[in-house]
């Protein structure tokens, strides 16, 4: 039940279970994706999934045992020069250590010089690959991308392609997330219907980063559209505020 006396900690209660709480760094240990785990465990609500690098997907597995907590790995990340084979076959092998999920990076140099063809086909071989079974989420890196024009192409390759989710960025570019890039990727999720969901990532690290992000989403798709099928956001300092927002609010 929403507090209606603190904004801040109902904010937090609906963004935790729409988190993937994310660790990709690139020296990254057993120990800390343990670490990680645990700590998406703990937390009530509990958050989506989280993100890891392929190497720790095993790891990941073990730790969050049948939390319901679900494991999401990155495939042709974060430069996005894979062909798409290699990405297919990057995909199969996380899928196979256990992988719920998989974020994929659009070939967007590809779609930048006007090889169309190439950022499709890297697309369609994740999701043959991904089948029915594994969700999805097609990064396309909208700040490269920069053109509104642009990010609307690139959403529509993923959702014909019958991608879960369009996710905005790595993390790993000068620029992330903005709104304008989330607004020109709803102009394609809404007029396909709103079957393909939305992530947002890189950038987000306090509640106030993340606030306008949901607004955009519930005045474009509706507030019941915002469950965990259809709206993520994948952070890692984010978690932090999260819980401080609840906690706070649970000792006052």
């Amino acid at each position: 039940m929403p507090s209606n006396q603190d904004p801040a900690h109902d904010l937090a209660r609906q963004l935790l279970p729409l988190l993937d709480l994310t660790r990709l760094g690139d020296d990254d240990t057993a120990q800390q994706i343990e670490a990680l785990c645990a700590a998406a465990r703990s937390a009530d609500p509990a958050p989506a999934a989280v993100c890891i690098y392929p190497e720790h997907v095993t790891t990941a597995r073990r730790a969050l045992g049948e939390a319901g907590i679900r494991v999401a790995t990155v495939v042709n990340f974060p430069d996005a020069e894979g062909s798409p084979a290699r990405i297919q076959r990057e995909a199969r092998r996380a899928i196979a250590a256990g992988a719920d999920e998989i974020d994929m990076v659009l070939d967007y140099h590809a779609l930048l010089r006007g090889d169309v063809a190439r950022a499709r086909d890297g697309v369609v071989a994740c999701r043959e690959a991904c089948g029915s079974g594994t969700v999805l989420k097609l990064i396309l890196e909208t700040g490269a991308l920069s053109d509104a024009a642009l990010i609307r192409q690139a959403s529509q390759i993923g959702i014909d392609a019958g991608v879960d989710f369009l996710k905005t960025s790595t993390g790993k570019t000068a620029v992330s997330a903005t709104l304008p890039a989330a607004a020109a990727m709803l102009d394609a999720i809404e007029a396909s219907g709103g079957r393909c969901g939305l992530k947002i990532s890189g950038g987000l690290r306090t509640l106030d980063d993340a606030a306008p992000y949901l607004a955009l989403v519930d005045a474009r798709m509706g507030p019941g559209w915002t469950t965990p099928d259809h709206f993520r956001v994948g952070a890692s300092a984010l978690f932090t505020a999260l819980l401080d927002a609840l906690h706070g609010h649970d000792r006052a």
